[in-house]
């Protein structure tokens, strides 16, 4: 298994940077492919009504999301740090802790969720003519989190090993195997959106069986490490794990943002406009993971040239960001064009645009399509804060986004705006969260150019 060769300390930011962001951006389009094609295939399999079933379960699957990118980034910054100092044990160790942790903690809210599947399904808000598809995904779904854990996890970890191509082609193999699945599960054998997460499930099963074995026989720094489970052992593991959950803790705020975009979003356009919005705005959350991944490829790809030099070669790290936001912007105008200037074909990849829903989603895109580029640059910047061992910014940046100024549009635009204010509210709450960044950032400057030394 051939590894790229990448020197964190030596090699140039540009030639670092392109080699970390291009295949972690195909890796994670490849994910959003899926879930674009698990979207299409629903909505012309099942139909609007399937959208808006899968719509509903997504926030609480993008919770546990959140989860394994929180330890991801924690053990990844931390890890890049041992690393550097040539500390290759304390890096294999806080890898391994994040894995199993997150193993045991998505394991036991799984059961329970399976366990009461009725109450789950109207707690996200299912109508009770969409009950029975709602609980049909979870049950095809929820067996997936753990293995979903373990590539959430370890595709950071394959990253900082110095083999971002592997990580890359763990995505795509998971996600060829997902579309054939879908494909087969929903057309030839008729299982419907129950057979569309099964497909989901088969696929990151793979995906994580192929970091498992890369991690515990090939990797060249961070093969897994054998933890004690002593009492020192356990509390040592449980200081670690807080550190790591400290660190990346916004990126769990980060998911619970869309989760709560989502979870309020769907309330919103079922109280205004009843199930065909919720089939509307399920189409606008399919295309949702293309703009969050990829934030999070930029972000993700800067880390671990940030937390590498951070230390040493300060200049390096700032260069790397300017490489990130100067990225973020011109994806950014791509996708905002997209939803402004073709929201028409943008629908009809998923359901016939004489359906009602398609109506409710033509009209609302274009204002849903502003909130594109503050939302990935906000994602950038508080990928740098992580980076840099910030996390109390990065944290507090990350629940602007989720809850202080997201809530309350949901509640203030539309009652003002109609349903063009639940179209409006995340971009309004992206532009607030950006102004603050912005006003953050120039502060700390100026405190910082005041403490210097004349």
């Amino acid at each position: 298994m051939e590894r790229d060769k990448i020197d964190f300390g030596k090699d140039r930011v540009a030639t670092l940077f392109r080699k970390m962001f291009v295949p972690t951006l195909f890796g994670m389009l490849s994910i959003c492919a899926v879930t674009m094609a698990d979207g299409i295939f629903v909505g012309h399999g099942v139909g609007s009504s399937g959208i808006a079933a899968v719509n509903l379960c997504i926030p609480l699957l993008m919770v546990f999301t959140g989860l394994g990118l929180m330890l991801g980034v924690g053990s990844s910054v931390v890890a890049s740090i041992h690393l550097s100092t040539g500390n290759e044990k304390a890096a294999r160790i806080n890898v391994t802790q994040a894995l199993w942790a997150s193993s045991l903690l998505t394991l036991v809210a799984g059961l329970l969720i399976l366990a009461f599947p009725s109450a789950t399904a109207r707690l996200l808000g299912a109508s009770e003519s969409l009950e029975r598809d709602t609980i049909l995904y979870l049950w095809g779904f929820i067996p997936c989190l753990v293995f979903q854990m373990w590539e959430s996890i370890g595709l950071f970890a394959l990253r900082l090993d110095g083999s971002p191509k592997l990580a890359m082609w763990v995505n795509i193999i998971g996600a060829v195997v997902n579309v054939v699945l879908d494909w087969w599960f929903i057309f030839p054998l008729q299982m419907g959106v129950f057979g569309a997460a099964l497909a989901s499930t088969l696929a990151i099963g793979i995906a994580a069986a192929i970091v498992f074995v890369y991690l515990g026989w090939k990797a060249r720094h961070l093969r897994f490490y054998s933890l004690k489970l002593t009492a020192k052992s356990l509390r040592l593991s449980i200081r670690n794990l807080g550190y790591q959950c400290e660190i990346g803790f916004s990126s769990l705020l980060g998911e619970a943002t869309m989760a709560v975009f989502m979870y309020m979003g769907n309330l919103m356009f079922m109280r205004y406009l009843g199930d065909n919005g919720v089939g509307a705005f399920g189409i606008a959350c399919y295309y949702c993971p293309f703009v969050f991944m990829m934030g999070n490829a930029i972000a993700q790809s800067a880390q671990p040239i940030i937390s590498y030099n951070i230390s040493t070669e300060r200049v390096r790290s700032v260069k790397a960001q300017h490489y990130a936001l100067i990225t973020g912007l011109f994806m950014g105008l791509l996708v905002m064009g997209a939803f402004i200037f073709a929201p028409g074909e943008l629908v009809g990849l998923f359901i016939p645009l004489d359906d009602a829903a398609a109506a409710i989603a033509i009209e609302g895109f274009p204002e849903f399509g502003l909130g594109v580029i503050p939302f990935i640059i906000n994602l950038v910047a508080i990928g740098w804060y992580q980076s840099v061992e910030r996390p109390w910014p990065a944290t507090c940046f990350a629940l602007l986004r989720g809850a202080v100024f997201l809530i309350p549009s949901y509640i203030i635009l539309p009652h003002l705006l109609g349903p063009s204010g639940i179209w409006l509210s995340m971009p309004a709450s992206e532009s607030l969260a950006l102004l603050s960044i912005l006003l953050f950032y120039l502060l700390t400057k100026r405190q910082s150019l005041q403490n210097q030394p004349v």
